[in-house]
Parts: C-alpha cells; sequence; structure tokens
C-alpha cells in the first residue's frame, strides 16, 4: 500500500483540473501553483519559459545534488472541452462510483497530482538518487514545449539517469510506441476562367496526383513485415486535411492538404518525404509548368515526434516493471514525450495511471484505485532510491 493517502493526491488533482490548460491557452497559473506547492516544502523550482512568457515548463529536484536523479515527466495541457457534451463542469472535478471525472484527470493531471502528493515523503527520505519533476506545456500539439527544457538538460538543469513518463498505461510498463510526423503540402498552380481550362493550372489535379502517390506509399507501408506488439502492427499515412479552389467556374490556382506518418522505431520518415518531393518534380510540375512558369509544389514538415524504443542498455524498464509489479513490457501507437528524451540521451520508459481510452473524451475519467496504484509505485520508487 502507498504511504501517501490517496485523499492527498485526490485533493491535488481536483486543485488541478480546476486550472483551465487547454493547449492554446497558458499554462501559468497551474505552473504558480506547482511552484508555491513545492516552496511549501522547501523545494526550488526552476522555469523554462516561452518567449512571451505565457507558458513554462518547470523542473524542480529533491534529493542530494550532483547525483543524476529519476525524471518524472509529465505535460500539463489538455484538449480542448466542449461543456454541451459533458455531463458535469469539466473543469470541476466530480467524484463518483470510484471514478474522478473531469478534463484531464487520466491525461494526464493525474499522473502530476500522484507525483506531487509524494513530495512530503520524498523530502522525509534520505534519497540517494533524487527525485526530479519535469512538468511541460504543449505536449497534445506535437511535444513541443519539453523541447527548450530538455536542452537545458546538463546545462542550467540537471540532467537525470532516466526519466519516467506518465501517460496513462493503466500502470503498465511501456517501452516502445510510434513517432508522428507531419507534413504541409502546397500546390500553386493559376487560375484562369473554366471554358478557358487551357489557360490554367489545375491545382486541385496536380494535388490529387500526390495524394494517389501517398495512397501508392500507404500500401507499401501496410505491407511492411508486421510488428505484433503495435496495433495497427505496420506503420500507418494518412491525408489528414485538404481545402483547394474559390468557385466551381474558375480552374483553381491554389490547393494544400496535410498528411501525416505514424513511424515504427527504425523506419526513415525522411524517405518518405524524398518520394513525394521526386514525384512532384519528375510526374507534376512539368505539366503545370507548361502553362504556368510559377507554379510549384512545397513540402514543408511541420511536426515531428520520434517514435520511441527503450534503451536496452538502460535498467530503468527492469526497474520500472519491478516498481510496477509486471512481468513484461507494452508497445502502444500514441506518442509521447519518451522519444525525445531517449534522442537527448536520457533512458526512459512509459508508465502512469489512467486508460488511455479516456483520454480526449467527453466525461474523462480515472479511476481512484489507478490513483492507489500509482502512489505505491512512487513509494516504491522512493524505497528504492534510499538503498
Amino acid at each position: 500500500m502507498p504511504t501517501v493517502e490517496t485523499s492527498s493526491a485526490i485533493e491535488i488533482l481536483a486543485r488541478l483540473v480546476a486550472f483551465d490548460t487547454t493547449s492554446h491557452k497558458s499554462n501559468r497559473t497551474l505552473i504558480a501553483y506547482v511552484a508555491d506547492y513545492l516552496a511549501s516544502y522547501g523545494v526550488a523550482s526552476h522555469l523554462v519559459p516561452t518567449k512571451d512568457g505565457e507558458k513554462a515548463s518547470l523542473f524542480a529536484s529533491i534529493g542530494p545534488e550532483g547525483v543524476p536523479g529519476i525524471g518524472l515527466s509529465g505535460h500539463t495541457d489538455v484538449v480542448p472541452a466542449d461543456p454541451a457534451a459533458w455531463s458535469s463542469d469539466p473543469f470541476s472535478m466530480v467524484k463518483a462510483d470510484g471514478r474522478l471525472y473531469g478534463r484531464g484527470t487520466a491525461d494526464m493531471k493525474g499522473y502530476l497530482a500522484c507525483v506531487l502528493a509524494m513530495v512530503p515523503e520524498w523530502t522525509r527520505r534520505q534519497l540517494k538518487v533524487p527525485m526530479h519533476i519535469l512538468f511541460s506545456y504543449d505536449e497534445e500539439v506535437g511535444c513541443t514545449g519539453v523541447r527548450p527544457m530538455i536542452a537545458e538538460l546538463g546545462g542550467r538543469l540537471p540532467k537525470p539517469r532516466a526519466v519516467i513518463v506518465g501517460e496513462p498505461t493503466s500502470m503498465a510498463v511501456v517501452d516502445a510506441h510510434k513517432g508522428p510526423v507531419r507534413w504541409h503540402v502546397e500546390v500553386i498552380g493559376r487560375a484562369a476562367h473554366s471554358s478557358m481550362a487551357h489557360l490554367g493550372a489545375n491545382a486541385i489535379t496536380a494535388a490529387a496526383r500526390l495524394i494517389s502517390k501517398l495512397a501508392e506509399i500507404e500500401a507499401e507501408l501496410s505491407a511492411l513485415p508486421p510488428d505484433p506488439r503495435f496495433t495497427p502492427p505496420h506503420p500507418t499515412l494518412q491525408v489528414t486535411e485538404i481545402a483547394g479552389g474559390i468557385a466551381s467556374n474558375i480552374v483553381p490556382a491554389a490547393c494544400h492538404f496535410g498528411f501525416e506518418v505514424r513511424a515504427l522505431p527504425g523506419l526513415d520518415a525522411d524517405a518518405i518525404e524524398r518520394r513525394l518531393t521526386e514525384f512532384a518534380q519528375t510526374d507534376c510540375l512539368p505539366a503545370l509548368r507548361r502553362v504556368a512558369p510559377e507554379a510549384d509544389v512545397i513540402i514543408r514538415q511541420t511536426n515531428r515526434v520520434p517514435p520511441f524504443a527503450a534503451d536496452s542498455s538502460s535498467d530503468i524498464v527492469a526497474l520500472a516493471l519491478k516498481l510496477a509489479g509486471e512481468n513484461a513490457t507494452e508497445a502502444v501507437s500514441y506518442a509521447t514525450e519518451a522519444g525525445l528524451f531517449q534522442a537527448a540521451g536520457v533512458p526512459s520508459v512509459v508508465c502512469g495511471p489512467g486508460d488511455i481510452a479516456q483520454a480526449h473524451t467527453a466525461d474523462e475519467w480515472i479511476a481512484i484505485s489507478e490513483i492507489e496504484r500509482c502512489l505505491a509505485f512512487l513509494s516504491r520508487l522512493a524505497d528504492w532510491a534510499e538503498t
């Protein structure tokens, strides 16, 4: 059983949920609350703010200085919540039938609350390995907020020996996940009256050819040898948005679309961009430029979260399995910040309370039993850090 009262974590979670930290809004009031809470136990916080100061990540350490510790990482932002779709106020936590309802309870303020509830215990312990708290922003819009904080690890901020990212895994230990890479494609043609189509360069037609090429690549990805740890067991490619044209009697001068690849560890996503670029240059642009020399196809990568595969030489996976009381790891298809920590040379693992099926849903909830399991995990982590 955890050494920290579950009621303490629930009380903190209610406070965290009450801060509307939807990604397009500031998270500074939540960060100020966390910093004040930590200060009340004599723990100093270090902030990594955005240039405009509207958002910030927070880093704090408990335990001996000069010793690499275990990082406990989570994001403070949440996805939007439509109050009309909820049975209660999304930002006022409700307790009912062994569950805690509210935006972010599962994804992932439940984990943040458990970490904060452990602070008094950690400050009383004689830790030989410090606990590092890393709370970020804007994970939900591409894991952008954690990157400036990671850039400071080993410099202004201590570099952890390993990181546990507390995304909702139902306390299973996740050692691999896919990584999303996203592109925006802009096709520039030339407008003309549709009765004089030969005077125009149709951007939508060119975009359709590019999308057809992507469908061909998608089929190739689906035919790769499957990895049964993932669902689906292969990389995926999807065109996710498209817009073009201004009227039914005008040859469209512009069209743009977006597409995404969910890459398995080891996939060369850049090779997909190179293939599409080559196809644009050899098969699309010559026809457009015969009429419109100014025609172009611009392919721009807009976001990249690396796929994650835990470092086999690290002991963090074995430690997490021991703390969680599990015998085997799992892989997931959603992305986390773990791949970014791993790429920065910080061995990582994903393990946290709550069910990913509840993330981003109306009436999002986390079971109180999950809070209890996470507190027990973190208490055992403190036991380990004392030995």
